[in-house]
């Protein structure tokens, strides 16, 4: 029978924590072997189910003098060459800093926006076997070596269940949402380290180091890609200055004119408003003001009559309707005689309602206005041509 002289591990890297000698070999020990452990190994000694022994860094001779358990277990005396059979496990007791972690989707009700979005986390944990018996017995089993990839796939359902249940809990409790999570990443990873660390405690590893590098929204879900859509809609416009209803008049403009067909009120609001802020203001308008047909009194003089703010057709913004000029931007007020709204001058039609406008005819006079359908009367006339109106 032959024996094994010397045992030793001399290809160790830092992605592998154990690694069992002799697997395509017949392990027949003796009291004269030599096991040799190097700096940042430990080796252990399994036989019969039972741990004979642990050693250090160094050379051993495996004999019953630091194997006592050889006389009870195989009844083997004192001196001599005396043979056993034995499984012999090294442990890498470095501490590789580069095993990357993911979870899948966790979601989480946004505190900014109020509704439930997919996110996803990542990062990186660095470990390191402190007990190399506890290691053993509860991880190893009938393997013949265990790497990074190995702890990490016999762990993932556990490690991602505990990460997205913490990760939740820290931004709940700090109420942090999508947009200002990066700027909690390090108390996230201190607030998530403890627990990790009772975790891998209990298999007899140390957790030296676990980093969160981002919590982003998962764009693998289709919720993930719209949201995302959505946010990045929304800082293009922030910084090109537009808002979304101006975007929309853009649209239906460019729409519009791609037909070459009538743009119609939307569409004459976007053209005529696009260079002063007039599709945003003729989409804030208020809902215009029909007066009853065959109104008389005040509500046939002033049909926009009951109107108490306008908004700008220039810059936008809202003002009373008493006023003659807005007073953020001096532009004139220039109202539409059936709602009221305000017009950026020379335009023929209201944005908001549609009806024909005032306009300085070829001659030189100013025409009138009815101002139930918009259709253009000369001066003088006392009746609408088309609705019968009485005109002011």
């Amino acid at each position: 029978m032959a024996f094994i002289d010397v045992v030793e591990w001399n290809d160790a890297t830092n992605d592998v924590f154990a690694w069992k000698f002799g697997q395509n070999k017949n392990n027949n020990l003796s009291t004269f072997t030599q096991l040799i452990v190097r700096e940042s190994q430990e080796a252990v000694l399994f036989s019969k189910g039972q741990i004979l022994g642990k050693f250090g860094p160094g050379k051993h001779t495996l004999n019953t003098e630091n194997l006592p358990l050889l006389r009870n277990l195989f009844g083997i005396p004192f001196g001599g060459k005396n043979p056993f059979a034995a499984e012999v496990w090294f442990v890498n007791k470095t501490a590789p800093l580069a095993i990357d972690w993911r979870t899948d989707a966790m979601r989480y009700r946004d505190p900014e926006y109020g509704e439930m979005v997919p996110l996803a986390a990542r990062g990186r944990y660095g470990l390191k076997v402190e007990d190399a018996e506890r290691f053993l017995a509860q991880l190893v089993g009938t393997l013949t070596g265990f790497t990074a990839r190995d702890l990490t796939d016999h762990f993932l359902g556990a490690l991602v269940a505990k990460t997205k249940s913490v990760v939740i809990a820290f931004m709940q409790a700090n109420q942090v949402g999508i947009t200002t999570i990066s700027a909690r990443l390090d108390d996230l990873s201190r607030f998530l380290k403890e627990p990790l660390r009772e975790f891998w405690e209990s298999y007899g590893m140390l957790l030296t180091g676990f980093y969160i590098t981002s919590v982003d929204l998962d764009t693998s879900t289709e919720d993930g890609k719209k949201i995302a859509a959505a946010l990045s809609d929304r800082s293009a416009q922030n910084i090109a200055g537009y808002t979304w209803q101006q975007k929309q008049g853009f649209g239906v403009a460019n729409s519009a004119v791609s037909r070459g067909g009538d743009m119609g009120v939307l569409g004459a609001a976007a053209m005529t408003g696009m260079m002063g802020g007039g599709v945003a203001a003729a989409m804030m308008q208020p809902p215009p003001y029909m007066p009853a047909a065959g109104a008389q009194g005040p509500a046939a003089q002033a049909p926009f009559a009951g109107r108490k703010e306008v908004f700008c057709s220039r810059c936008a913004k809202k003002y009373p309707a008493t006023s003659h000029f807005c007073p953020y931007c001096g532009n004139k007020y220039n109202p539409c005689p059936r709602c009221g709204s305000d017009n950026i001058a020379g335009t023929k039609r209201c944005v908001s309602c549609g009806a024909g406008l005032v306009t300085e005819r070829a001659g030189g006079g100013v025409g009138n206005v009815c101002p139930r359908c918009g259709q253009p009367a000369p001066l003088g006339v006392k009746f609408c041509a088309v609705c019968g109106n009485k005109l002011t």
